[in-house]
């Protein structure tokens, strides 16, 4: 008798490996069971049945085309150095075991580097080592682990499936079986005495019973996976008191056919899981409309600087992109879409991508992936690949998990769960009375209850209130990462403003040069280096010096963050920023950037910056939040800044990035929920430190994955507008919790007293989440237009 292996299943023939009592076949699979044991995971056996099962030698080489260099090209999402990124469809992914194993293959594979798992859309995005690890290997390990991934075109298109098909095909079999039911029936309702009906109701009853058998057993499935793997993980969740009425429905109706005590309820069974499918149908393709609306319509305030083969540049949308068109990207910009670097040295920092802060150098000719980030002298790209916008997204989203959650969303889970808890309790109760009472009532009376009082509208409230209110406040140029972040945003008490870039305009500057006299040689020079930095006092130098636009090539570009940047252009050494790092003593009350050449002084240009319109009403208006100004630059407006903002609580000047990031700490060390909007420049530790970073971007490409919010800088003085959306999406969530219990309450008192039948509960459960979802879409829709007239 042949002996197989407890982690494979397949039949031992060369090796035989003991281990705590098991056989295995190789190392391979005693690893993996040691790991899943050690991490106290051995129910993953018994929820995949033949998870580990690895494919016939027959069967290894059926991934060797992903290794052809045209194939490997479109299925990654980067290559670069030693790391490729690939995201593969795994369809089999389940359950919190499923999830736990696949974000661990870097303990079974050291040239996995990390791998993350996208629950909802069932995918698996890998970081590896591809000159240690080929494509092909990597899809075989990921299928001796009894995960196949799923490799087609439409996978390595990245197109997403926006509707589960299953959900359909469980949803048309629960519609026949309830129709066909409904009409087998239907003679036994009305039939009376009939002899011919009396004759053959054993037949029909039968029919209704195989009817119903597929509709239990597998439209129902989802039901039953939910709720169980909720029990294995010590949740009771809502589909729990679902599944419970679903198996006394079907329980009852087995045993009065079988014992001829009557029909049953085969009918009403297949109804309620028609429309409770229904619902959930409905449920998924909102969701899928709120998510594509999301990733595909709402295109973040960023512009990129494009540059025509003259040498003029102009300022584009980032959605304005066209394959072949070339763009500047600068020092600490991401690069927003896949490119050929024309012009200049690339130094590219791809820790957004890969997690790791290694740069790779670039010459002219070489790709570049969107998301790095350049550091050094600017680079002339020519774009190869359209804007990807669903990848920035992404990007930007890898961040979310390094910051502190609150939680209205853990308040909705707790709300459910002691829900259901009491829901259980009164069908418990109303079990036992109507025991007494009639016991063919009380499964009708128990079947009610758990349905109508299913928590779906609960559940729904938050998710769909803040979809609505994500998308209002992206038209109007003020993108929120995610529906958490709307949260936070409600409970902020504390904003701090940084001033250059934020409430002053970037480019509205009155400027005047002190010094000597510069020659157009130097004045060309140094406009080439301005053009490496995106600083906002840069921009607004490099709009000022009024001379030609030739480009000359800059060498050794190096930045300080907070003190300036240093650089050769046409064998001259040339430094331009604050006085200390050009050697000169700062003047008290005054903005100026200096400049040297070869370590000679030269001069400075002076800044009178002008301050955003309409700002003084925005600070009157935020009466209610404890208002605090930082800046990297010296005190010299420090009075124009406190008649500006008579309400201000502090302002602190000279700040470095460090010391702008310590700041927003020590307020949160007083119990501040602190806002940070800052430029995305010299603000990025400041901006993640935050409870709530707002980056502001007028005219450059200021993505920055540290942030929660982009904001156009325009909109900057209706930030109160924004803050007030924020606190009503939180009103209208509370409202429609209030809506669900009122509807629970006036649907149990008519379950509890036996005046509901089970079908109509399943009619009318579906309806609440309809409700909900309707009064959200009005509320959110009247609460947009109160602030944004035009764009709600």
């Amino acid at each position: 008798m042949s002996e197989n292996c407890f982690h494979c299943g397949q039949g031992i023939e060369k090796e035989r490996i003991l281990f705590d009592e098991k056989t295995f076949c190789c190392n391979g699979c005693k690893s993996v069971y040691e790991i899943l044991n050690i991490n106290n995971l051995s129910n993953f056996y018994e929820l995949n049945k033949g998870a580990g099962i690895r494919p016939g030698d027959e069967s290894s080489t059926q991934f060797d085309y992903l290794d052809t260099p045209e194939i490997f090209e479109k299925v990654t999402d980067f290559s670069e150095g030693n790391t490729s990124l690939v995201t593969f469809k795994i369809p089999v992914i389940h359950c919190s075991s499923c999830i736990w194993l696949l974000e661990s293959l870097h303990t079974l594979n050291d040239y996995i580097k990390y791998s993350q798992v996208n629950f909802t859309r069932k995918t698996l995005q890998v970081s590896f080592n591809h000159n240690d690890l080929k494509l092909s290997e990597l899809a075989n390990f990921l299928t001796n682990l009894g995960y196949k991934p799923v490799i087609s075109l439409e996978t390595a298109e990245k197109n997403v499936d926006h509707l589960d098909k299953s959900l359909l095909v469980k949803f048309a079999i629960a519609g026949f079986a309830f129709g066909n039911g409904m009409f087998l029936a239907f003679p036994e309702y009305v039939g009376g005495e009939d002899y011919w009906m009396e004759h053959y109701k054993g037949l029909f009853r039968v029919l209704m019973f195989l009817l119903a058998c597929p509709v239990v057993f597998y439209s129902a499935s989802d039901y039953y996976k939910s709720a169980w793997y909720g029990l294995k993980n010590k949740i009771v969740n809502i589909d729990v008191p679902i599944v419970l009425g679903i198996f006394v429905l079907f329980g009852r109706s087995v045993y009065e056919v079988a014992t001829d005590y009557g029909p049953g309820y085969f009918d009403t069974l297949c109804g309620l899981l028609f429309f409770m499918l229904m619902g959930k149908l409905f449920q998924k393709r909102t969701y899928s409309a709120l998510s594509y609306d999301r990733d595909y319509k709402s295109f973040y305030p960023i512009a990129v600087t494009k540059v025509d083969f003259d040498g003029k540049q102009e300022n584009i949308l980032l959605s304005e992109i066209k394959v072949g068109d070339r763009i500047l990207v600068r020092n600490q910009e991401i690069i927003p879409v896949d490119a050929i670097l024309i012009n200049g040295e690339g130094n590219i920092d791809n820790s957004f991508i890969t997690g790791e802060s290694e740069s790779i150098s670039k010459q002219p000719g070489d790709k570049i992936f969107a998301g790095g980030k350049q550091v050094g002298s600017s680079l002339e790209l020519e774009v190869i690949k359209d804007v990807d916008q669903s990848y920035l997204t992404q990007l930007w989203n890898k961040e979310a998990f390094k910051k502190h959650e609150t939680g209205l969303d853990t308040l909705t889970n707790n709300i459910s769960k002691y829900f259901t808890f009491i829901i259980l309790g009164i069908a418990l109760i109303s079990g036992i009375y109507w025991a007494f009472i009639d016991l063919e009532k009380m499964f009708q009376v128990i079947s009610a209850i758990l349905i109508i009082a299913c928590p779906c509208a609960l559940a729904l409230s938050a998710p769909f209130t803040f979809g609505h209110i994500m998308r209002i406040l992206g038209r109007n140029k003020f993108y929120v990462k995610d529906t958490l972040t709307i949260e936070k945003i409600a409970k902020l008490d504390t904003i701090v403003f940084d001033k250059t870039g934020t409430i002053t305009h970037r480019k509205k500057a009155n400027i005047k040069y002190d010094g000597n006299t510069i020659q157009e040689f130097d004045l060309l020079n140094i406009k080439s280096l301005l053009k490496n930095s995106n600083h906002p006092l840069s921009k607004s130098l490099y709009d000022f010096i009024e001379v030609n636009d030739d480009y000359f090539p800059v060498e050794n570009f190096q930045e300080i963050s907070g003190k300036g940047y240093v650089a050769s252009v046409r064998g001259n050494v040339y430094k331009i920023g604050s006085a200390r790092y050009n050697n000169q003593e700062p003047k008290n009350l005054e903005t100026a950037v200096y400049i040297s050449r070869n370590d000679e002084f030269l001069g400075k240009f002076i800044f009178k910056n002008e301050y955003r319109p309409k700002l003084k009403d925005l600070f009157q208006k935020l009466t209610n939040y404890k208002i605090f100004i930082l800046s990297g630059d010296n005190s010299s407006e420090e009075t124009q800044l406190k008649e500006l903002i008579p309400n201000y609580k502090g302002m602190a000047f000279n700040q470095s990035p460090e010391d702008k990031l310590n700041y927003i700490k020590n307020l949160q060390d007083q119990d501040m929920k602190v806002a940070m909007l800052g430029d995305g420049l010299n603000d990025a530790g400041a901006l993640k430190q935050s409870n709530v970073g707002i980056a502001i971007a007028d005219d450059t490409n200021s993505f920055t994955p540290s942030s929660d919010v982009i904001m156009n800088g325009e909109k900057v003085v209706t930030l109160d507008d924004y803050l007030n959306v924020c606190k009503g999406s939180i009103t209208i969530v509370k409202m429609t919790f209030i809506i669900s219990f009122l509807y629970n309450i006036v649907g149990l008192s008519y379950a509890v007293t036996g005046h509901m039948h089970p079908l109509f509960a399943a009619i009318i459960m579906p309806v609440s989440s309809i409700t909900v979802v309707t009064f959200t879409t009005v509320s959110t829709w009247i609460l947009g237009r109160k602030y944004f007239k035009k764009q709600a």
